[in-house]
């Protein structure tokens, strides 16, 4: 009875140490703030923009891709076709409209003026035949009728002058400048319905956006593709960061871009390089995820550590011990800064 009852305090006394300590491991007093969280990936679900036949997957899970190389193809042999018939149909309407920009040829003007000059020659003809057959009428030698027929005669060869003089004023000036903007405008037309077709053959190979690593293979060759299908998710090499969480104790006593340094439990005893990149502006109950010795109650702010090396070695999810000394200057170059997007 004496026993337990000589238990409790000390119990009670180690508890009430343990707290202690652990304010000033995370925040309080000491050299060094010691968080405990987890590593963080970005990942991407990559998809074709247009919708097809996938033709070839050229990557599998697990392999690592650099930015802009091909991880599989669409079948486009039916754009391709429509883009062969789309790019004559451009050349043809270029053609027109540069004919109607160069305006009426010498050759054409000079046909016009031909023209205008046989037509202006047959007017004075059938004003001759006319006139000799109205002195043949008034000699009774012909009949009215044959001196009506040489009237209709000039009246047509009056207007074909008419029509040829038009004709020549036409090819003088030109295509209208309606005419050549809406030939243009066709054409203009006609070279983005073209180049649509070309990005839908470009859109047909999936690319890497980003260096990273191939964690899921979702279709193969011969499966539908859609913009709403993905086809990979990649998981990004960079930038690698570890999440923790800053508890507020310590928020003032680490600045943007204090040097970590931070540990696994993979590799006992490596140490990575880092620096924190990023605190929330806003205050959070501690996660139940986050493993930690403070009172679940605290008030804590999300932080990033990047890591500038080791960054291979380094997965989605892995626990990481991060340390960062106190008494580091404020407004300091982040270590590695320059390799983080």
């Amino acid at each position: 009875m004496d026993k337990k009852v000589i238990l409790i305090p000390v119990v009670l006394a180690l508890a009430g140490g343990g707290i202690y300590l652990a304010k000033r491991n995370h925040g309080g007093e000491g050299n060094e703030l010691v968080l405990h969280g987890n590593v963080d990936i970005r990942q991407v679900e990559l998809a074709f923009t247009a919708g097809g036949r996938v033709r070839e997957v050229l990557v599998r899970e697990g392999e690592r891709v650099a930015k802009g190389q091909v991880l599989a193809r669409l079948d486009t042999e039916r754009t391709r076709l429509a883009l062969v018939q789309a790019e004559a149909q451009v050349a043809a309407q270029r053609a027109t409209a540069a004919k109607l920009r160069a305006g009426s040829r010498p050759e054409e003007i000079r046909q016009a003026e031909a023209q205008r000059d046989a037509a202006r020659a047959a007017v004075t003809d059938a004003e001759q035949v006319y006139r000799r057959q109205l002195d043949l009428v008034a000699k009774n030698f012909v009949s009215r009728q044959q001196a009506d027929s040489a009237k209709n005669s000039l009246d047509a060869a009056r207007e074909r002058l008419k029509a040829a003089e038009e004709a020549y004023q036409l090819a003088r000036l030109g295509p209208r400048k309606e005419d050549v903007q809406g030939a243009e405008a066709a054409l203009a037309v006609q070279e983005a319905g073209a180049a649509v077709l070309r990005h839908d053959i470009a859109e047909g190979e999936l690319r890497a956006p980003e260096a990273g690593v191939i964690e899921n293979r979702i279709l193969e060759p011969g499966d539908m593709a859609s913009a709403a299908k993905p086809v990979f998710t990649l998981a990004l090499t960079e930038p690698v960061w570890a999440r923790v969480y800053l508890p507020e104790a310590a928020l003032g006593r680490i600045p943007a871009g204090a040097r970590a340094t931070l540990s696994t439990d993979s590799q006992p005893g490596k140490r990575y390089a880092g620096w924190v990149g990023y605190v929330a502006a806003t205050a959070e109950f501690t996660p139940k995820a986050v493993e930690t010795t403070e009172l679940r109650t605290s008030l804590v702010y999300q932080a990033r550590v990047f890591v500038c090396e080791g960054r291979d070695e380094l997965r989605q999810g892995m626990p990481v011990t991060v340390t960062i000394a106190y008494g580091q200057p404020a407004g300091q170059a982040p270590a590695c800064a320059g390799e983080m997007k």
